[in-house]
Parts: C-alpha cells; structure tokens; sequence
C-alpha cells in the first residue's frame, strides 16, 4: 500500500474537489432524453478545462481486451460498472443511472513533460475516483429506496475509515447496513481500491466482511475510494460482449457509490464530496 506525502495529500484535495463539482455538473444532465455520448463529451471537456486528464480514456488493465474507449463509465439499471458511453444511448424516464469518472491532475502533455524534465521540473498528476447514480425522471419506489440504501452504506463505509481501524471493518460496515434494510445483494466480484499515485492501488477495500483483511489497519497517509455496488437481486455479476460493461447476472437494478477518502492521524477527509454535498 502507499502512503501519500503531505504535498501528494494537498494536490489529491484540489483534484478532487475539481472532480466531485465536475461529477454534480454531469449528474444534473441526467434527465429523460439526455444523450450519454453527450455527457461523456461534456465530462472530458471539463477535465481538460480544469488542466486535468480523463483516468479512465484509454486505461487497460491486464483483464481487458481492449482500453477504456471514454472519459465516463455510464451504466443504466442492470448495468452495474464500467458501461461504455454511446452515441445511440439516451436516458429514458424511469432510469437509474451510474456516473463513474475520474482524473489525473495536473496533467502535461508529453512536449511539456519533456521540456519541463530539462529543468528538472517534471510534473506529477495524482489521481481520483468518484461515482453517482442518479434517478432520471420519476422512478419506482423501490429504486428509491436503492438509491438510498447505497448513498447511506457509503457513508457507513466512510465512518468506519478511521487510522488504526481494519480494512475489514470498512466491509463490515457497508454489508451489516445493507443487510439491515432488507433483501439487497452485496457485489463480491468488484471492490474498492487503494487510489492517487494511479487509478488504482492496494489494498482492496471489500463492500463485505473479509476476515482475512482484520490484519490490515488503515494508516494516516493512505487514499482510498470506497465504492458500495448494491443489487435488488443477487449479488453475481456478468461482463457483456464489450468486455467492458458489468451487469447484475439476474438483470436486477443496481447501484453504485463512491467517494475517494483521505486517511488523516484524527478521522478522515473525504475528498470528492460534491458542492451540494459538503452545503
């Protein structure tokens, strides 16, 4: 795992708050009729305006086949993550939709790097990692309730991000909240993650109790993204034929939460809270 320094630590704070106000920017487009491709578009210019990079555009992980084609992961109802952003996709009322983006910030062209590198200057973007999802239109109460149910287990997830404190007791946390408000699945499959220095990083922070990870205590210095994934169904997962997007295997609405999450010697920060967030 890796400890951030105090300078990483204050260039994590300004990319996320740049994030978390880009992120409550696209939520509001989510409205019936909205173009995806369009949200996607609106998301990777913002970043650039805000002297960011997309940290998702282009990012291939060892499982994948191909990169990540867009600046966005946008999945609607049964898709759980990583939902690919397309031109013939428009949000209809009654949907519930999944906004998952990130940033390297700051951010140098290659040219730049080169020349500032000359002077012994050369740059270095740390990363965030936030999600919403979000209702479009009216939706059914049930959703509701979903929505709410994993908005909540987040925080519960954030209370439990205390120094000294398992990573274990994280996924304790959001898996005793959600079983206490009924019948939802708990994702396995996916987890958080460790985040900054790159899009992700140990530990894996679980949304369910994981004895093994009691032996792993939180340490002032480190950043993570907690990410709830709650189903109204089960808890198993499929990867469609994009090999990106993961949807419920049982094809139940899904949704998905996270925030990046300073560890700090006294509690935590939480990073990427959304200006209507932190009023």
């Amino acid at each position: 795992m890796l400890i951030k320094t105090q300078q990483d630590i204050e260039k994590i704070k300004q990319n996320c708050a740049l994030i978390g106000a880009i992120l409550e920017t696209l939520a509001k487009k989510c409205v019936p009729g909205a173009s995806v491709w369009e949200i996607d578009q609106l998301a990777e210019k913002l970043i650039r305006e805000s002297g960011g990079r997309p940290a998702f555009k282009g990012y291939k992980p060892a499982s994948a086949g191909r990169p990540f084609p867009a600046t966005v992961c946008v999945s609607l109802n049964s898709e759980l993550v990583h939902g690919i952003p397309r031109k013939e996709t428009f949000l209809k009322d009654g949907d519930i939709v999944s906004l998952d983006i990130g940033m390297e910030w700051p951010y140098e062209s290659k040219k730049s790097v080169r020349r500032l590198a000359d002077k012994n200057q050369k740059p270095k973007g740390v990363f965030s990692d936030t999600a919403v999802t979000v209702a479009v239109g009216a939706i059914p109460e049930a959703a509701k309730k979903l929505l709410a149910v994993t908005a909540a287990a987040l925080e519960e997830g954030i209370k439990a991000a205390e120094p000294g404190n398992s990573i274990a007791s994280i996924g304790r946390a959001v898996e005793n909240y959600v079983k206490s408000q009924g019948k939802y699945g708990v994702v396995r499959d996916l987890v958080g993650h460790g985040v900054g220095h790159m899009v992700h990083e140990e530990p894996m922070i679980p949304n369910y109790y994981d004895q093994a990870l009691e032996g792993t205590l939180l340490r002032p210095g480190m950043v993570i993204a907690i990410e709830p994934m709650i189903a109204l169904g089960g808890w198993r997962v499929a990867t469609m034929p994009d090999g990106w997007t993961i949807k419920m295997a049982d094809n139940s609405l899904s949704a998905h939460f996270e925030h990046t999450v300073i560890i700090t010697e006294d509690g935590n920060v939480v990073a990427t809270r959304r200006p209507q967030e932190a009023a």
